[in-house]
């Protein structure tokens, strides 16, 4: 992704996990907040039709629109200052089809679009305050979903699930927020300070219970035919983060008590996308270097890719030439081949398509260049792709 980050596993868990068998870890419960609130008063009250059911079922009326050989392609926040702010609804609404357009004209048939990025988000939401780029009177996902609907698009809102505001952000929140309120409450750990932004903390049912409940906000109220989340996770490997949490867990391994929560937290939110309808989709894209995944973000993706209950696809970022010193892509590629062993997982490669052309300091001294020598490593990349058995498509990220 444009200036994108590049940044022990649960042996005994994944080792029982196989395709068929059900998901390790436990559902997780109806917390409630330390003042004995639960957390879901914040979406819709059960029992309430949501637009697209139907008074006789209660079941969404709309078909989702999926395709088993996805081409995607990100649409990232950072560039909404363009084409949302601004802007009226009929400008932006031009905007968003000039740019689909363009997307399905270039074979991609999947849009992940950005929709809750840090703590704000670009929809009608109860749960957070709206985007600092939307300043005009109109709701863009709507917009977006009608638009890439008429041109035949599948659309997945991405969101990133822990990541807040700034303190410098949070403070010129509403305190209406319930993020806003346990960042000003001393004695409450679901939100922490990690540098100069706020993230939830993962080792929090009660955070975890308003991910599960944002996402069912979005399903519930909007005809997505998806939710994608990236790679953001555990924001640190600083012991302090989440240690009264381990601490009270009587763990002994800070690491694969991580690994646990993070699976915790995405088993539910596949079971919340579900329980909307279960035609949706919900997809994964970790960085694609699988040793970090593990060893900085606590990520298992082996678990995730091997067993029902966690994804339907997952799209690692293998963001690397061909050269690169640390993951060479074929090297890399042919590993994620491996690792998504679960036939009701489809495997997406994520490439970086913004690379082209560009140095990457990051790639070691051969591969360095390599993305402006050689004018063709996305398009060789794509082949490779295609030509496998295992991969179902690919994904851009300009």
């Amino acid at each position: 992704m444009r200036f994108h980050k590049f940044t022990a596993v649960l042996l005994t868990v994944s080792g029982l996990c196989s395709c068929g068998s059900s998901v390790p870890v436990p559902p997780p419960g109806g917390s409630e907040t330390s003042g004995g609130e639960s957390v879901t008063m914040y979406i819709q009250e059960v029992g309430q039709l949501y637009p697209g059911e139907t008074a006789e079922t209660g079941a969404k009326s709309y078909t989702p629109l999926n395709y088993s050989n996805q081409i995607g392609i990100w649409y990232p926040y950072m560039d909404y200052g363009e084409y949302m702010q601004g802007k009226s609804a009929d400008e932006f609404r031009a905007a968003v089809n000039e740019r689909f357009s363009s997307a399905k004209n270039d074979g991609i048939n999947t849009l992940y679009i950005h929709i809750r990025p840090n703590g704000e988000v670009y929809y009608d939401s109860k749960i957070f305050p709206k985007g600092t780029y939307l300043d005009g009177d109109y709701d863009p996902l709507q917009i977006m979903i009608e638009e890439a609907h008429s041109l035949g698009l599948s659309i997945h809102g991405w969101i990133n699930p822990l990541r807040c505001q700034t303190k410098e952000q949070l403070e010129k929140t509403d305190s209406n927020f319930i993020i806003k309120q346990w960042a000003e409450t001393e004695a409450c750990d679901n939100v922490r300070l990690v540098g100069d932004r706020y993230y939830l903390n993962p080792a929090s049912d009660e955070a975890l219970q308003l991910v599960f409940d944002s996402v069912t906000e979005i399903v519930k109220n909007y005809e997505v035919d998806g939710i994608h989340i990236d790679d953001y996770f555990y924001p640190t490997t600083d012991e302090s983060f989440d240690a009264a949490r381990f601490a009270a867990s009587g763990g002994t391994d800070l690491s694969a008590y991580r690994l646990e929560r993070c699976s915790k937290m995405v088993h539910g939110i596949f079971e919340a996308v579900k329980r909307a309808d279960d035609r949706l989709l919900f997809g994964i894209s970790p960085q694609g270097n699988i040793n970090a995944d593990y060893s900085s973000q606590y990520a298992d993706v082996r678990l995730w890719g091997s067993c029902i209950g966690y994804c339907d696809y997952l799209v690692p970022q293998i963001y690397f030439g061909f050269e690169n010193s640390t993951c060479p892509f074929e090297k890399t590629f042919r590993e994620w081949e491996s690792l998504v062993s679960c036939e009701n997982v489809s495997l997406v490669i994520g490439l970086a398509a913004y690379k082209q052309g560009a140095e990457d300091k990051w790639a070691g001294e051969a591969g360095e260049l390599e993305w402006v020598r050689d004018s063709t490593v996305i398009q060789r990349q794509i082949e490779l792709v295609t030509a496998s058995d295992n991969a179902a498509g690919y994904a851009l990220y300009y």
